[in-house]
């Protein structure tokens, strides 16, 4: 350190929960960079040694006792620099604390145990972390510096703004793992921003970047001034080391500008199936495309996530589907350069059906036919998937999985599902973005056109069963995402009942959500991580 300058490395990496020999080797590369570079100090995300979040694996003693081991190792690679790792660490008293270890030229100078543990949405600290009760404060090049945690700085008047008065600290480091819905980057640099301005310090953030399960973390680690500036900023959705120069109050650094909301969207969407299939070890991945607008988007998604030679497509025509769907779905394959199988089940339908036509009974086809068709391409779909080892993705929307109308081990069977959060008219708009960012055809424009319709009866179109998606998604955003009852719910040109009707399929579709697998977490209120309601269920909303 020279001059009171500050140099700072803030270093988005994507770790792995509970890869802790990955997440070692990754922070040790990155304190390698910044010794290279002649950085003082290298901040990592929260909890970056075991990866976020580690759930019940914090349960486990030999856990905490390799994170402590690995942290050590870590320790051990500070010659000459400074470094703040998240670690969950176990007390002697037996408590565990979601902390930060303050490391310098070898040693283990401090650690900061997080104060302000989130208890909400998708957030389940204090089912496993013990609070933290007291500051850790150093000087750094003749600035006053703090550790923070995450929530510690959302939390006005909280302890941590009491200690930074009472310290008279220049600058608050914050290791952060905020899990991405879209806005919520946003949300965050407001924080961020607020937390500066209200304390007059400078507030060094560092957000992880990566997919765990169903949630995804968008870095956009940053940096503001004690005006609440933002002076520095990453980039979202990449992994890369920031580095920043601070001097008195003069900051050197590069600010990336925020991605705009589509854009942030299609991302997560794509690190989130990205990661979920590497981490596991997958290769490849399998869907059916049905040469409808949801099934297209996933193909869209996965090539670009795998690469062509990685994706297979299966379309699986009945004797409803329309010659429009057939050929869009082969067009969109071979234009994208997939692996593209046609699998009639037309004979597979109708040996089924003579097999049961006993117990089937005589009378007109229900819906026992329809769901027939899908059960039997969820079960080839499998077959292939359970012999060649490729992970089967499934195409539903949220709209869809929000009332119901899916197919219980049909078109919900696979491993993973990719836009179960978006909403249908959302996979409208991101399907005329992948057009756009790509300048060219991606989906075919007679897709996005196409009025949907599951083809399982003759001339079947969404909207014989469902109410425009316009208007469905609006009744879902506000009993879903707000809680509002359907007394509450007010649509021009809609009636009451129509609402009420939507509502009660809501209620009524939850063991069909608790079967279904997970997915991409981008709204703010996820079916299963934050919205968590009972299967069975008699309250009925007024």
């Amino acid at each position: 350190m020279t001059d009171n300058r500050l140099s700072i490395s803030i270093a988005q990496i994507n770790c792995s929960v509970g890869d802790l020999s990955a997440n070692t080797a990754s922070i040790i590369k990155a304190i390698r960079r910044a010794q290279e570079s002649v950085e003082d100090i290298v901040i990592f995300p929260e909890l970056a040694l075991c990866g976020y979040p580690p759930e019940d694996l914090l349960l486990r003693k030999a856990f905490l006792k390799d994170c402590k081991s690995k942290l050590e190792e870590i320790k051990l690679k500070t010659k000459g620099i400074t470094a703040i790792v998240g670690f969950p660490e176990l007390a002697e008293d037996g408590s565990i604390y979601n902390s930060a270890a303050l490391l310098s030229d070898g040693e283990l100078a401090g650690i900061y145990r997080k104060v302000e543990l989130p208890n909400y949405g998708v957030f389940d600290e204090k089912r496993y972390f013990k609070s933290g009760s007291n500051p850790l404060v150093f000087e750094a090049a003749g600035k006053r510096c703090a550790v923070s945690i995450c929530e510690d700085v959302w939390i006005e008047n909280s302890n941590l703004d009491l200690w930074v008065k009472e310290h008279n600290v220049d600058l608050v480091f914050n290791l952060s793992a905020s899990p991405f819905y879209a806005g919520k980057a946003n949300q965050r640099r407001g924080v961020m921003q607020k937390f500066a301005k209200r304390n007059n310090c400078f507030i060094v953030h560092s957000n992880l970047i990566g997919a765990q399960d169903e949630l995804v973390f968008c870095g956009g680690s940053l940096v503001c001034n004690s005006k609440g500036d933002i002076v520095a900023a990453a980039s979202q959705f990449s992994e890369e080391d920031l580095v920043v120069q601070i001097q008195g109050d003069v900051v050197s650094a590069e600010i990336v500008p925020p991605m705009d909301y589509l854009e942030e969207i299609y991302q997560a969407l794509l690190i989130g199936t990205k990661d979920y299939v590497t981490k596991n070890g997958i290769k490849k991945v399998v869907l059916g495309l049905s040469g409808g607008i949801d099934s297209a988007l996933v193909l869209a998604i996965a090539v670009d996530a795998f690469g062509s030679k990685n994706v297979i497509a299966v379309s699986m025509p009945s004797q409803y589907s329309s010659d429009g769907t057939k050929n869009d779905a082969k067009k969109m394959a071979l234009q994208l350069g997939v692996k593209f199988y046609e699998l009639p089940i037309i004979d597979i339908f109708k040996t089924t059906l003579n097999v049961l036509s006993e117990p089937l009974g005589g009378g007109q086809p229900g819906v026992e036919q329809e769901n027939l068709q899908a059960r039997i391409r969820g079960a080839m779909l499998m077959t292939l998937s359970n012999k060649h080892g490729w992970l089967l993705l499934t195409t539903g929307n949220k709209s869809e999985m929000a009332v119901g109308y899916c197919t219980l081990y049909g078109d919900m069977n696979g491993g993973f599902a990719v836009i179960k959060d978006v909403p249908k008219t959302l996979v409208f708009e991101l399907s005329r973005y992948c057009n756009k960012r790509a300048n060219k055809e991606i989906i075919p424009e007679s897709i996005i056109d196409r009025p949907p319709s599951a083809e399982l009866r003759p001339d079947q179109k969404d909207e014989d069963s469902l109410p425009p998606y316009e208007i469905l998604d609006k009744i879902l955003e506000d009993y879903v995402e707000k809680d509002m009852n359907p007394s509450e719910i007010v649509i021009d040109g809609v009636e009451h009942e129509t609402i009420v009707n939507m509502v009660r399929l809501v209620d009524r579709a939850e063991f069909k959500r608790f079967q279904s697998p997970p997915g991409v977490k981008i709204t703010p209120k996820a079916f299963g991580r934050d919205r968590r309601m009972p299967i069975h269920n008699s309250y009925k909303p007024s």
